[in-house]
Order: C-alpha cells, then sequence, then structure tokens
C-alpha cells in the first residue's frame, strides 16, 4: 500500500471477537494500523459474541489485552481514539434473526459514513460454523456487493482434499472467488515476502536459482511449545494437517515458482498453483521412503522437563497424531529437476526456529585440491523467526600470511533496518481492506495442496505407528528423519 492510498469506509464484522485470536492478534493488528494511519478514515469494528456485554466491558477488555499483545504502546490518546471505533453485537451464529439484527447495523453504519460502506467478515470461529454462517450472509444479503464485501477464512481450510472441494463450492454459492480470503498467516511475515524481492529483485541470485546450481533446498518450521490449549483441535489434526499442507507447501511455493510477468494477484497465484501441480505425488507404497511421521514423549526443553504428547490433557493415551513430520518432495519441472525439497516441522522441539536453506551444489573442480575436505558448502539462509535475517555462508582466504580458507557469512538483519516491523497480521489485514488477494490463497490452490499429502494422510491415518513416541522433547525429532536426508548424502541444516 502506498502513502496516499485512500481505503473507502469499512465495517470489520468479527465473528469469533472474544476468542483468542481476535484478542490476541486482530485487535492488537487493528490497533497498530490505527495508529501508523493505515485505517480507513471512517471505520467500525463489530465484535461478535454469544453472551450479553456492553460496549464499555469490552472495550476495556481489549484495552487490557492490546497491553499484552500490541507491538505499540497503548497511550490514552491513541486508546481513545481507536475504542470509539470498537462496538459490541451480542450475536448467535445459527439464528437467522440474529443476522437481521446484523443486517439493520450494518445499515446504520452506512447512514453514518454517507455511503454504502465496504464490509469485511472475519471468521475467527471454528471451522464447522463456516458453512452456518455463509449460508445465513446469503439468505440476508449482507455481502451482496463483490466490489465491496469480503470474506475472511481461517486456516483449516477443510480436513482433505474432498471437505476442501465442498467447502469451496458451498462459499462460491454466496461470494464470488475475488471476495474470498483465505489466510495463511505465514504469507503475511516480512522475511517470507522478502523472498520475492530477494528472488527476482537481484540479477545475481536468479540464474542460479535452478537444478544446475543448487543441490537441495531445506524448510524447517520448528516450535518450542507442545499443543498447550489446543489439545482438542490437535488431537484430530496433527502437524501434516496443521503445517505441512498450508504453511510449508506456501513457502516451497515461494522459493521454488517462475518469475511472474508482473505482481498482479493473479499472476502470482497462478505461479504459485503450477508449483503445487509440478510436485511430484508420492504413492502409498513410497510413503515410508518419502514422509516421516513422530511424537514426542517426555525430555527436556530449555532444561525444564515436560510431558510428553500422550500425558498432555485431553490427548489419548495411545493417541496416534503425528507432532512431527519430515518430507521430500520432488518438482517434475525444467527448473527443479531432482533437486530434493525436504520440509519437516514439529512441536517441543530443540528450539523455535523457522528457517528456508538453499544449498548450493559443490564446485566440479576445485583450485583448492588439498584442502577440499575442508571446504564448506555454500548456502543460503532465509530466517523466518525468531531470527528475521538473510544469510550467504561462502569460504574466503583466513587471514594470515598463509593460503587458508574459513567459512564466512554476509548477512542482511531485518532488525537492523527496522526494529518496529509490522506483525504478519497487520499486512494481511491491511491487503484484504485494500482489496488485493495476492498473499491470500485461491480455491485452486487449497484443492492442489491438499492433494498433495493426500496419500500421506491417507496412509497415516489407515496405520497406527507403533513407535511412538519415537523421539524426546527438546530434541530436534525422531531418527528417521536423518535417514530421510542422509540417503542422498545430506544432512539437517
Amino acid at each position: 500500500m502506498s502513502d496516499n492510498t485512500i481505503l473507502h469506509p469499512t465495517t470489520i464484522v468479527i465473528f469469533g471477537a472474544t476468542g483468542d485470536l481476535a484478542k490476541r492478534k486482530l485487535f492488537p493488528a487493528f490497533y497498530n494500523l490505527y495508529i501508523d494511519g493505515r485505517m480507513p478514515k471512517g471505520f467500525n469494528i463489530l465484535a461478535l459474541g454469544r453472551a450479553e456485554n456492553t460496549d464499555e466491558n469490552f472495550r476495556n477488555y481489549i484495552k487490557e489485552n492490546l497491553k499484552s499483545f500490541s507491538r505499540k504502546n497503548v497511550t490514552t490518546e491513541d486508546w481513545a481514539g481507536f475504542q470509539a471505533h470498537i462496538s459490541y453485537f451480542q450475536h448467535q451464529l445459527d439464528e437467522e434473526d440474529s443476522y437481521k439484527k446484523l443486517s439493520q447495523k450494518l445499515e446504520n453504519f452506512d447512514k453514518v459514513y454517507g455511503t454504502r460502506g465496504n464490509r469485511l467478515f472475519y471468521l475467527s470461529i471454528a471451522p464447522n460454523f463456516v458453512s452456518v454462517i455463509s449460508n445465513h450472509i446469503k439468505n440476508t444479503s449482507i455481502a451482496s456487493d463483490p466490489d465491496r464485501d469480503r470474506i475472511i477464512i481461517e486456516k483449516p481450510f477443510g480436513h482433505n482434499k474432498e471437505s476442501a472441494i465442498e467447502l469451496n463450492n458451498l462459499l462460491s454459492q454466496t461470494f464470488k472467488e475475488e471476495q474470498i480470503y483465505r489466510i495463511d498467516h505465514y504469507l503475511g511475515k516480512e522475511t517470507v515476502q522478502n523472498i520475492l524481492a530477494f528472488r527476482f529483485g537481484n540479477s545475481i541470485f536468479e540464474p542460479l536459482w535452478n537444478h544446475r546450481h543448487i543441490e537441495s533446498v531445506q524448510i524447517t518450521v520448528a516450535e518450542e511449545v507442545g499443543v498447550e490449549t489446543r489439545a482438542s483441535f490437535y488431537e484430530q489434526t496433527g502437524a501434516l494437517r496443521d503445517m505441512i499442507q498450508n504453511h510449508l507447501l506456501q513457502i516451497l511455493c515461494m522459493v521454488a515458482m517462475e518469475p511472474p510477468v508482473s505482481l498482479e494477484s493473479g499472476e502470482i497465484r497462478d505461479r504459485k498453483v503450477d508449483v503445487l501441480k509440478s510436485i511430484r505425488r508420492i504413492s502409498p507404497d513410497k510413503v515410508d521412503h518419502y514422509a516421516v511421521r513422530g511424537q514426542y514423549g517426555r525430555g527436556k526443553v530449555n532444561g525444564i522437563k515436560v510431558n510428553g504428547y500422550r500425558q498432555e490433557e485431553g490427548i489419548a493415551p495411545d493417541s496416534n497424531t503425528e507432532t512431527f513430520a519430515a518430507i521430500k518432495f520432488y518438482l517434475d519441472n525444467e527448473r527443479w529437476e531432482n533437486v530434493p525439497f525436504y520440509v519437516r516441522t514439529g512441536k517441543k522441539m530443540k528450539e523455535k526456529h523457522s528457517y528456508i536453506t538453499i544449498q548450493f551444489k559443490p564446485l566440479p573442480h576445485s583450485t583448492f585440491s588439498e584442502s577440499s575436505s575442508l571446504l564448506s558448502a555454500n548456502r543460503l539462509i532465509i530466517n523466518i523467526q525468531p531470527q528475521m535475517d538473510i544469510r550467504l555462508l561462502f569460504m574466503s582466504k583466513k587471514p594470515g600470511l598463509s593460503l587458508e580458507l574459513k567459512p564466512v557469512e554476509m548477512i542482511f538483519d531485518n532488525f537492523a533496518c527496522q526494529t518496529d516491523t509490522p506483525e504478519a497480521y497487520e499486512t494481511l489485514l491491511l491487503e484484504a481492506l485494500i482489496g488485493d488477494l495476492t498473499l491470500f490463497m485461491r480455491s485452486d490452490q487449497v484443492e492442489e495442496a491438499w492433494d498433495v499429502v493426500k496419500t500421506i494422510q491417507e496412509t497415516w491415518e489407515k496405520n497406527k505407528d507403533s513407535s511412538f513416541p519415537n523421539y524426546e522433547a527438546g530434541s530436534w525429532g525422531p531418527e528417521d528423519s536423518n535417514a530421510l536426508v542422509e540417503r542422498q548424502g545430506h544432512q539437517w541444516v
């Protein structure tokens, strides 16, 4: 968004406004955008909840949460301005009368605006309520303007390919595709967005971005936390569906996509779909060769003893849910011929760290033949979180009289350029307010991503893993994940 972009008056309707996502991410994001002068001049946030409440009580609740979760300080002056835009609305998700009252509320806001305002509906609710809300929105025609009305839907978008197709078909009865914003917060992260600039804004890297120069690609999203308060959700989901089907595959698309002819949203999303279609599907009999699953047992994280997954509250004592997944993918296209893409994610890992590693091929002949065994591979490491930097690892002469080599790094540190970097949800919500779909998933993207993991998902659901738990909390996952990369002479970085 440019500094002179003018946003149309907008009413933001948050379904599930009393939930965890709203208090930790959504309201802080809107507040920070407001402080930065990025919100529309005329806007209202209509917070929907089942319980009876007052505007004053709800605003105080939001203020207390902002003190914990906002990246910007909550000052008296800023809060006074922001809170005036928040209204609480008692609403029942499954009652038609509630939607009729909501419609009247929206019309009242339009009268204040003096024009038919944009409407942004954010579904911060359990996936099983999406169809209910969509049908009621359709019946009351409160999102009938495809140019002004938008809906944001959180993951998981379905639980397999068939359910994703069903959900897409259902939403298409109420909304046009350009109204639907399927959100993946990883695409809003600063370093992930920087991949496009890094690849296509520099002449020195794009010529090397292919199988002739790159040996392998690794994508890791490791978490120190366990299931926390999400046991009931996670037990039905697991690492494959919770992380790989969406977050990691979207990152893979950013790394592997062909150069777009423009930055127009349709063009960017077309190139991502091309990547997903090119990923070689894994046959059921090859799942064990290309994919590894794990479940954490008891161990230590940061020196503190922690329970295993099966000892967590709300988890079945014989649970077959994976908390770790690692997969080797191949892309059947000219650019990435025979280059393995390794992806892994896990809970209760040694440290919280999300990063991409591009490992370049060794020189076919080294001038430094006597010390060739000491040569480190050239690597490009893109750290997503908690660090936000890009590191190029290469060999250099060690200072001194002899010609000895040592590995060194060149680092671009995002925090050194800007310490107060916007959160991912700020970026994504601003794009939704503008009406830019670039960072959101299209229906065919979602369906292709589910198709990529389909056989793995079905195989793991059918066959119980008798080795669970097979990695200690506080480790880097099961030993089989090391074998997955070592078969081709690689190691997890």
